[in-house]
């Protein structure tokens, strides 16, 4: 392992990104989104540095770029290295982008060491993480597992076309989708490095963290009902606001997210109605977002936050409505990869920190095929989705060391 002052890996991670930073559907800044001509340009840029890697690679039928080195033993069970190339609108650089090139930098590293891996090594890029363009969840890393749901085929972007027909334009193919699905029984594992997204590591000083689970999450619409009059002359002991009673609520919501140390609760959107200045607001419509890597801690809160604003309304006399929409499971990572994860950070004599994900991501899906850890990355002030995202060369370095030292104690195991 070359000391970490050496900053080799870090500058090629760095070539690497900057590579595909190139790939954009908007002049100026960097939209990716799936199945975009820039999409098809970075999978292929992508493909070409697997391929100069050592690694058989090829683009399947839903875009994802997969590389694959055979090892010693091809029918010993493989380990996965994986994140997304797609993007939101206006991202940064390094959001997927770093966990694809850390696992073509860990092909290159093997390589120039000699080292042939004791089972087969892939290194996948998936193209729809984000879920940014069609109405999907996750459907190239999904697919994987066979849980591609045909019904995301149908759904259209924001101009229209479906996602068959870019997948046609792509040079996919949706006949070819069923075809992807991988025999659990022929994966160890699925390691994912991707930047925190988030403003632990940056605040404690710390280069990387192990995560622990990837938070389950809650979200539901809610509605209070109050009663509109005139803003001059309806005394104040005699009102039933519905937006003073929301704003009661929010604060509510805030106190209770805060209650343990892993969970969040947000208030993110709220409709006001009439919405004019001189008249008592008659109803809001509001929306309630709860994460936590413990589901029963998750559902517990919501509780918690549904009974206290249902108090709230019948003290404030008005109507309140609670609607679930979605419960999304928590995604514990596997222990055993977590502490190989650990050893590689105690190797380059590094205190190791847990944390859990506030955001998904295609470990979620990958975990329905085989056990999953991933590393986090500290960003500069926790921003992510954003051109201001941004990570030191000596963290891509310390990331490419930890992630080279675990995969290499994997697969030069015995099978």
């Amino acid at each position: 392992m070359k000391p970490i002052s050496d900053l080799t890996f870090g500058r090629r991670v760095m070539a690497l990104i900057e590579d595909l930073a190139r790939h954009s559907d908007e002049p100026g800044r960097i939209t990716r989104l799936y199945l975009s001509p820039s999409h098809r340009a970075a999978a292929e840029t992508t493909q070409a540095m697997m391929s100069a890697a050592g690694l058989k690679s090829h683009i399947d039928a839903l875009g994802s770029v997969i590389g694959r080195l055979e090892g010693a033993n091809p029918d010993a069970p493989a380990l996965i290295i994986g994140s997304h190339i797609d993007s939101v609108v206006d991202a940064g650089r390094y959001d997927g982008n770093l966990g694809v090139v850390l696992g073509i930098v860990v092909a290159e590293a093997l390589k120039a060491e000699g080292i042939v891996p004791s089972c087969p090594i892939e290194v996948i890029a998936f193209g729809d993480e984000e879920n940014a363009r069609f109405p999907t969840n996750l459907s190239t890393s999904y697919a994987l597992s066979g849980r591609y749901n045909p019904a995301w085929l149908d759904g259209k972007d924001a101009q229209g076309v479906s996602l068959r027909d870019a997948l046609a334009t792509f040079r996919g193919d949706p006949e070819g989708i069923a075809a992807l699905t991988r025999d659990p029984a022929r994966y160890r594992g699925y390691l994912e490095v991707h930047i925190e997204q988030g403003p632990l590591l940056e605040a404690e000083g710390l280069s990387v963290g192990i995560v622990t689970a990837i938070n389950g999450a809650t979200r539901a619409r809610a509605t209070v009902i109050g009663e509109a009059g005139h803003a001059g002359t309806v005394p104040m002991n005699m009102r039933r606001d519905a937006l003073a009673a929301v704003a009661e609520m929010t604060l509510a919501v805030e106190r209770i997210g805060a209650k343990h140390p892993d969970t969040v609760a947000t208030v993110g959107v709220a409709l006001v109605a009439p919405g004019a200045i001189n008249v008592i607001p008659a109803r809001v419509d509001f929306t309630l977002d709860a994460r936590s890597p413990d589901d029963a801690v998750r559902h517990a809160m919501v509780d918690d936050i549904v009974q206290e604003c249902s108090a709230i309304a019948e003290r404030r006399g008005v109507a309140f409505r609670f609607e679930p929409f979605m419960d999304s499971a928590a995604t514990p990572m596997d222990q055993g990869l977590m502490r190989e994860f650990e050893r590689g950070v105690k190797s380059l004599d590094l205190p190791v920190r847990h944390l859990s994900s506030g955001a998904g991501h295609d470990a979620v899906a990958m975990a329905s095929l085989c056990p999953v850890a991933m590393l986090f990355v500290r960003c500069k002030g926790g921003v992510s989705h954003n051109p201001a995202e941004s990570i030191t060369i000596e963290d891509a370095d310390i990331a490419a060391c930890v992630l080279i030292e675990t995969v290499k104690k994997i697969v030069t195991a015995q099978s």
